[in-house]
């Protein structure tokens, strides 16, 4: 308990101490003569705040079993402690770690955007393999295009939202849930291609792992949601290392390489155990190219997670969400183009099997299998597997925004102790690991369905941006107005593009789940329209309602000491009370029948009796026939049915299951059922008091 003095301007006479209050008031003497104070108690759980609202503090989350201590504790180990409100501006990221976090699954791309456009050309024969360039060159030059498209989005919507908010305020509604829902749905892919591809990297040097390769990614998705969980800053703290470790390896590695090459030492490509052979199975033709070009388009995914995040960074928001969509467009491009240009110089040819990357194989014929492929390899299976940390920023991030704006379940909108939208990382973490799962852990199986998404929601975006501009008309628009035109149509033709050689391989799935689920979300939004239509108070003027007493039925399966409890509860609220027993049998209900008509407390002091209907139920049946029997009396009454149930808690938790749980599995059928009450009247061990005070 706390005590407190109120201040000398508030020292009123204290009215008498209600016992239903936090506050207890006490009047003492001063130490002058004739000096008086109030003292104000409260519990340690609780003080007073701004305005008089109480504030709960720490000591309210304390556990109060040994059970609950136990639990707690493992909690804090993987999560950390609760994290006050007001620590939220402590949890904002630096543009270093806003890279790390934000910009790892775009920059990490560049360890397989080469990889997946080289194992479309290689079907035509390792001599396609030379087209690999000139389709990353086109690859980055859109990559440039989108980023400084998306530095217009970070300006014009610094809340965060990204395509989702531009396409609902320039476009419509249905605009906007199209691009949530495609962004939604390459979350969950983003999670799952890069945990596969930080496995497959992890099997390049550690073969035994190909083969238990979704048992390592689900587990590699349960590590990086329980990070998440633990709070933005943490999980930055946590993954910015990896992030810049492979940086410094893979553009070490690209210098070193165009060194021996620009010194005329080229080195011989690697082998793969079961290289792609030279003569191909399939015409080189434009539809190969351009199907090349969509798997290599994979590096772009993830370019919009800064701006959806753009309230995770420190102030100012939108200058340092800029800053950090520009590094991590230039540091992807470098690294996606100096590997590229190694690959098709020195001659790798990828695996069929996915059994070692081209990462691997570029590093093995620069450097050898020495400590810096061991490095290399070990920074780029981890950031990888960082990677999906985007997915984990972005996801819960855009959730929130469909929730506070009635589109998603309102669970999504609420922050855990660390922060963090714990629903929406949980949430993510299943999806994605069931994604994993059904297609066996491949990256060249999951590629398909991947960027078809992020496409879709850059062009709807772009397009909203342009309508914005025109109707706005801010200073300079019409730069603005050309730079997202252009944006609008390149985006839009590789969507198209990306749609249409992706169709058979997987990416129909997608165009599936895509409608769907923008009906679900306008499903949603209609449920919470409807609920708000009817719980709205408009007048606020108007008084409390004075409802009728209600009718109040007390199932009872025998009479004892619960029962009484619930009976006397029953009669203070109303005094329309009506016992009921269902008996398996005959002989069981006239028994109780007698024991009831013994029994004195059957007559309340005002000389009246509580009535009792006993039923047989000779089918042994007890929520069936006391259901029906609730019907029969609503039917005839138009007062509302009050249910009150004895419910007997044992000692401890595991004695529960010695008991049937009949008043449970009432309440579960009670639930949904109109004009019904349901009001449960626990008996604890020490409920001896006197039932008459």
């Amino acid at each position: 308990m706390t005590g407190e003095i109120d201040p000398p301007g508030d020292r009123r006479e204290p009215e008498r101490p209600d016992p239903s209050s936090l506050e207890q008031r006490t009047k003492q003497a001063g130490r002058l003569p004739g000096d008086r104070y109030v003292k104000i108690v409260r519990p340690k759980e609780f003080r007073r705040g701004a305005g008089g609202i109480y504030v709960t503090t720490s000591e309210a989350l304390a556990p109060s079993s040994r059970a609950g201590r136990v639990y707690d504790g493992v909690r804090r180990v993987l999560f950390g402690r609760p994290l006050h409100t007001e620590a939220e501006a402590e949890e904002r990221l630096s543009k270093k770690t806003g890279l790390a976090i934000l910009a790892s699954d775009n920059i990490s791309s560049s360890a397989y955007a080469t990889e997946e456009a080289m194992r479309v050309l290689a079907l035509a024969g390792t001599g396609a393999l030379f087209l690999t360039m000139p389709v990353a060159v086109a690859i980055v030059g859109i990559l440039a295009i989108v980023v400084l498209s998306e530095t217009r989005v970070i300006r014009a919507y610094p809340h965060g939202g990204g395509s989702y908010a531009v396409a609902k305020e320039n476009i419509g509604v249905g605009a906007g849930l199209v691009a949530a829902s495609a962004l939604l749905i390459d979350y969950v892919l983003t999670v799952a291609v890069s945990t596969a591809a930080g496995v497959a990297a992890i099997s390049s040097f550690v073969p035994e792992v190909h083969d238990q390769r979704v048992v390592w990614g689900v587990v590699i998705i349960a590590v990086l949601a329980i990070g998440n969980l633990r709070g933005v800053r943490e999980a930055g703290v946590i993954f910015a290392a990896p992030t810049y470790l492979y940086m410094i390896g893979v553009v070490g590695l690209i210098a070193f390489g165009l060194y021996r090459i620009v010194s005329g030492d080229i080195p011989a490509a690697a082998r793969p155990p079961d290289p792609f052979p030279a003569e191909g199975g399939e015409l080189l033709g434009i539809f190969l190219i351009l199907k090349a070009f969509s798997s290599g388009a994979v590096g772009l995914s993830g370019s919009e997670a800064v701006a959806n995040g753009t309230p995770n960074f420190q102030k100012p928001e939108a200058r340092n969400a800029a800053v950090t969509v520009v590094l991590m467009g230039t540091i992807f491009g470098t690294i996606f183009l100096g590997l590229t240009y190694l690959a098709t110089t020195i001659g790798v040819v990828p695996s069929i099997g996915e059994k070692e990357t081209v990462n691997s194989l570029i590093t093995r014929s620069i450097v050898g299998n020495g400590p810096y492929w061991w490095f290399v390899q070990l920074a780029t299976a981890v950031i990888l597997l960082l990677a999906a940390n985007t997915g984990f920023t972005g996801f819960p991030r855009l959730a929130s925004v469909l929730a506070n704006d009635r589109f998603m379940p309102r669970q999504f909108a609420f922050r855990g102790e660390r922060l963090g939208f714990s629903v929406g990382i949980v949430s993510l973490a299943m999806m994605a690991a069931f994604v994993l799962a059904a297609f066996g852990g491949s990256v060249t199986q999951l590629i398909p369905l991947y960027t078809l998404g992020v496409f879709l929601a850059f062009t709807l975006s772009q397009s909203g941006l342009v309508r914005r501009w025109w109707r706005l008309r801010p200073r300079a628009w019409q730069l603005s107005v050309v730079v997202n035109v252009i944006g609008a149509v390149v985006t839009g033709i590789t969507l198209v593009i990306v749609a249409y050689t992706k169709f058979s391989g997987g990416a129909w799935m997608v165009l599936v789940v895509l409608p769907l689920n923008v009906l679900l979300l306008y499903g949603i939004s209609a449920h919470y329209r409807s609920v708000s239509d009817a719980l709205t108070l408009e007048d606020l003027d108007q008084p409390l309602p004075r409802p009728l007493p209600p009718i109040v039925i007390v199932p009872i399966a025998r009479l004892d000491r619960s029962a009484v409890q619930a009976l006397a509860f029953a009669c203070s609220i109303s005094p329309h009370v009506r016992a009921v027993h269902i008996g398996s049998s005959h002989a069981s209900a006239q028994e109780f029948q007698r024991r009831w008509d013994r029994w004195g407390g059957r007559r309340l002091p005002d000389g009246r009796e509580i009535p009792l209907d006993v039923i047989d139920s000779p089918y042994r049946a007890l929520l069936q026939p006391l259901l029906k029997y609730i019907d029969r009396i609503d039917e005839r009454d138009p007062r509302p049915i009050t249910v009150v149930l004895a419910e007997f808690v044992p000692r401890h938790w595991w004695e529960f299951i010695l008991h049937s749980q009949t008043a449970f599995r009432l309440k579960a059928a009670l639930l949904f059922r109109p004009n019904t009450i349901v009001i449960d009247v626990p008996y604890h061990f020490r409920d001896t008091a006197d039932l008459s005070q």
